[in-house]
């Protein structure tokens, strides 16, 4: 056998097994290696697009927490307000309530005293009587006694 020969035979081998690799080897490998850099390439895109999007979902949320908390110190604050409206106006009701019983008592006690003015007058007569009873049993000028009684009573 002869050395060209054989180089020959290989070199020709060669060839057609670089032809068929490159007609039938290489563009599938080719494809699948530029679907995979496509694809890494969206992977990292939507990674990029998925900071973007938490970036501004951090940021909206920090803009409601503190819309949130600006809208709860209002509450707080209408509702201290509504509070202290709601003491001030059961202060005044309580007052004029307070003022309306002083008033009820004073003329209730106004009553009372008449009452019992009335009831010693009474008491301070009968007794004027009972002792000008005994008055005149001892003594006989009885009209006399009886415009003395009369002169007492009409100064009680």
């Amino acid at each position: 056998m002869n050395l060209n020969v054989t180089m020959i035979a290989q070199a020709i081998t060669f060839f057609v097994f670089i032809l068929f690799c490159a007609k039938f080897v290489w563009p599938p490998l080719i494809r699948a290696l530029e679907a995979r850099q496509k694809q890494i390439a969206d992977g990292l895109a939507a990674g990029e697009e998925g900071r973007q999007s938490l970036e501004r979902a951090a940021k909206d949320a920090d803009a409601a927490i503190a819309q949130a908390r600006s809208r709860a110190s209002e509450i707080v604050a209408q509702a201290e307000k509504r509070v202290s409206q709601m003491i001030e106006e059961a202060k005044s009701t309580a007052k004029v309530e307070g003022e309306r019983l002083v008033a009820g008592a004073k003329a209730e006690i106004e009553q009372e005293v008449s009452r019992a003015k009335e009831m010693l007058r009474t008491q301070v007569a009968t007794l004027a009587v009972a002792g000008a009873e005994q008055i005149l049993k001892r003594e006989v000028d009885a009209k006399a006694h009886a415009e003395m009684l009369a002169a007492m009573q009409r100064q009680l």
